[in-house]
């Protein structure tokens, strides 16, 4: 109990709920400074013990508003002085997690990549260490499925740090003007929380080169917004902008030439493939009898996600429905099969 009691949160991830009862005249807040917000919730929730999903309702300007607890990190501790405390920001668009189950020993092989983001890892635990030598802007490329994303995630959980993640199309508007606020908006929040990680999903969705589309207005403010942050104009020390994208080479290179470190994810060899397999049959609903090694050497090509999705999950429910009680070769060899390798290149005259 006394561990309980000292233990102070370091953020802290609030959602507006309402009221308990509603009433025609009632007012619904908006948060119009996050900054102003932070210190006026710890002002009256300073020495409150929360966890997830408990429920903080405002005692001042809207007394009984309830807010509910989406996230905090420890998971559960006091609101002290040094609590970040956040309000969540559109889901659609800005996703603020606190990593907490995916470590770099969970992404097989890419052990190029592990080394080159271990300066990442020492960046974030140490940002002051690095001064203007920072790696501050980073760019993950290779096929889909791949472990990108999970690689950015297993860093943000091993330094102890937010992982704000942005599907690239996401932050395209209905406005003129919506695209660069979101941009802004998220880096404002990372300024907040850093330390911490940026991580831009699907980046060639916004930043392909102009001899590969037309650029739309829209997108474009996109980018000039995204260029101002990753050139720093505003104080960004303590986060890392990561960029993720399937084919690097049709990214402007305007664009590229921001990002001063480029990590390539390749896909699985023949033992990589085999350790995926192993790792993820170790806790199956269903007793595999197989000869894994066969189901490696038939899936050259294949990405870990392929291996995952398409082939195991995909053997697991082709064997409920048909109602086997375990999976053997066969099945994932058949799996394999339909993962057909032509379809996985783009046309030949596609760029001609």
């Amino acid at each position: 109990m006394a561990k309980r009691e000292t233990a102070e949160l370091r953020y802290l991830i609030v959602r507006p709920l309402g009221y308990p009862l509603k009433a025609s005249y009632h007012e619904y807040p908006q948060v119009d400074n996050p900054k102003v917000f932070d210190v006026y919730a710890k002002d009256q929730w300073k020495g409150e013990f929360v966890h997830k999903n408990k429920l903080i309702f405002d005692m001042r300007m809207f007394p009984d508003f309830a807010f509910e607890v989406i996230d905090c990190d420890p998971p559960s501790g006091y609101i002290s002085d040094s609590t970040i405390i956040l309000v969540e920001s559109d889901p659609r668009v800005i996703e603020t997690e606190i990593v907490r189950d995916i470590t770099l020993d969970d992404v097989v092989g890419q052990e190029e990549a592990k080394r080159k983001a271990k300066v990442i890892l020492e960046y974030l635990r140490n940002p002051e260490k690095f001064g203007k030598w920072a790696p501050k802007n980073v760019l993950f490329y290779g096929p889909p499925g791949t472990g990108k994303t999970m690689m950015a995630k297993a860093l943000s959980n091993e330094a102890k740090t937010p992982f704000l993640s942005v599907k690239s199309t996401k932050l395209i508007g209905e406005h003129v003007g919506d695209g660069a606020r979101r941009v802004h908006e998220l880096y404002e929040r990372a300024r907040q929380l850093a330390p911490c990680i940026v991580f831009l999903d699907e980046f060639d969705a916004i930043a392909l080169d102009r001899g590969y589309q037309e650029i739309r207005g829209d997108v474009s403010e996109i980018v000039n917004a995204l260029l101002t942050e990753l050139d720093g104009t505003n104080s960004n020390e303590g986060i890392c902008t990561i960029a993720a994208t399937n084919r690097v080479e049709l990214l402007d290179a305007s664009i590229r030439s921001r990002f001063e470190e480029e990590i390539e994810f390749r896909l699985p060899s023949y033992e990589e493939r085999l350790e995926i397999l192993r790792r993820n049959l170790e806790e199956f609903p269903v007793p595999v009898k197989a000869r894994l090694e066969l189901v490696a050497a038939a899936s050259e090509g294949f990405s870990g996600r392929d291996l995952v999705e398409k082939v195991i999950k995909a053997s697991l429910h082709k064997a409920i429905a048909e109602g086997k009680d375990k999976i053997e070769t066969e099945d994932l060899l058949t799996a394999a099969e339909k993962v057909k390798m032509p379809s996985r290149q783009p046309p030949k005259q596609m760029f001609v």
